[in-house]
């Protein structure tokens, strides 16, 4: 299976992974949320309708009075709205209203025609339309869900003795139409919003995972780049030491043969000290490891160091620094490594009688270090990718050269460690000009640079 396919496919499946469990997780949530509401909103109104009813029960029990005649005690409900003549209309919502006696027989009633005695609990109860009148005939069938009516049953008492119970009800129409539009609402509005959650989920997975993706990719060409540059060394030491043990052995033979092991032994090593060292120095610097280095001295060392070899190829090495020390944090080791890996890339494609030049300036936006050569240059289609690990713009010419690709991408990765930055311009044929800039250190007095606590 193609490597970009297993990681599309790996891709695919981490980014589906993620949106359903954020679609799950943030779907739950609003479920819940939705769920809440409705009993809330339902919780809320059926509170609101019990105290109406309640309060409709406590002022036609005001109306209920007892009165003695010829000795004989008796209650006189005349004076009771919905049940007595002598009181004005009560403008309600009473679907009936009924009278027992304290022994629970029906005294006086107004809607339905109740059972003879009071079988109800005391208090609130919700009953279905049918239950109310169970030995009516049947109705014609109601349009829509059943209809519900609260039920209220109230002892009416005088001090300690009950006078009789009342007993109310009304239609929970006005509780359940507001609460049907409100389902209907939630019905067609949580499906909606999971079908947002589940796009938005999916959008913002294919966001998250796609610096995970690069980096995949990233990864899978770096060891694939590695693995080849290890593979081509480690034929050639194989196929070197399959002919050296093959007799008869010719001992100049045998010494060319191990002396050719010895080099291809030597790169492999150079090629898996560079991969460490990528590996080992991603990311900024530790600030311990830093301290103050004029970088003037610096780049001055390096160019002794490499004026033998610029003269035996015929080059002209020069060096252009400030007289004034230009201080920056680094590890020398480290900086110096990046620097020498700019000024053998400039050797390296320079050809005879070419110059190279390093030239150090302070300026107000930190210390410049501009690597100048004279060499064949790059093309413009390269440049992007000249920093890239592995990344070689003439794949031959390079390997005559000894290159890996490795060189300006560790130059690059140190220079970002030290919080520099690194750019190159170039001209096929007419040279290249690489520019390193960093942070000076903070003089006293200034507020230019950083200080050892910045990085």
């Amino acid at each position: 299976m193609p490597r970009s396919n297993a990681a599309d496919m790996l891709f695919n499946r981490s980014r589906q992974n993620l949106a359903t469990w954020f679609t799950l997780s943030m779907g739950g949530i609003l479920v819940v949320f939705a769920a809440l509401l409705y009993w809330r909103e339902a919780r809320d109104r059926l509170q609101t309708f019990d105290a109406d009813l309640y309060n409709t029960a406590q002022i036609m029990a005001g109306g209920v009075e007892e009165i003695e005649y010829q000795s004989i005690r008796r209650i006189d409900l005349e004076s009771v709205p919905l049940l007595g003549n002598d009181t004005l209309v009560l403008d309600t919502y009473l679907h009936f209203a009924r009278w027992y006696t304290p022994d629970r027989r029906l005294l006086q009633f107004v809607g339905d025609i109740p059972a003879a005695t009071l079988e109800a609990p005391i208090g609130l109860v919700t009953l279905a339309g049918a239950a109310l009148r169970p030995d009516a005939p049947s109705s014609p069938p109601r349009v829509g869900p059943p209809q519900q009516f609260r039920q209220l049953t109230l002892p009416v008492r005088r001090g300690e003795e009950v006078l009789g119970f009342l007993q109310i009800a009304a239609p929970l129409d006005s509780v359940q139409e507001p609460l049907r539009e409100l389902r209907l609402f939630l019905s067609i509005g949580v499906p909606m919003a999971l079908g947002a959650i589940a796009l938005t989920g999916w959008i913002l997975g294919g966001v998250a995972m796609q610096p995970i993706h690069q980096a995949y990719q990233q990864l899978q060409q770096f060891t694939a780049d590695a693995s080849h540059e290890l593979r081509a060394p480690l034929a050639g030491i194989l196929s070197n030491a399959q002919v050296g043990l093959m007799e008869p052995v010719d001992s100049q033979e045998q010494s060319h043969r191990l002396q050719t092991i010895v080099e291809i032994a030597e790169s492999m090593s150079a090629l898996v000290g560079q991969l460490l060292f990528l590996a080992r120095h991603s990311g900024h610097l530790p600030p311990h490891v830093l301290r103050v280095v004029d970088l003037g001295q610096l780049v001055k060392q390096l160019v002794d160091a490499t004026q033998a070899q610029a003269t035996h190829r015929q080059q002209t090495l020069r060096c252009t620094v400030p007289q004034t020390a230009v201080l920056v944090f680094a590890e020398p080791q480290v900086l110096q490594m990046a620097i020498a890996n700019l000024l053998q890339n400039a050797c390296r494609h320079t050809p005879a009688g070419g110059a190279i030049d390093l030239v150090l300036t302070q300026q107000p936006a930190g210390a410049i270090l501009q690597v100048r050569d004279t060499g064949i240059g790059i093309d413009a289609a390269d440049l992007p990718h000249i920093f890239d690990r592995f990344y070689r713009a003439d794949v031959v010419r390079s390997r005559e050269t000894g290159g890996v690709g490795l060189g300006l991408a560790i130059a690059r990765q140190i220079i970002e460690a030290h919080q520099g930055s690194i750019a190159v311009r170039s001209q096929l044929h007419q040279g290249s000009v690489f520019e390193i800039q960093l942070p000076l250190v903070r003089q006293k007095g200034s507020r230019k640079g950083k200080t050892a606590q910045d990085f």
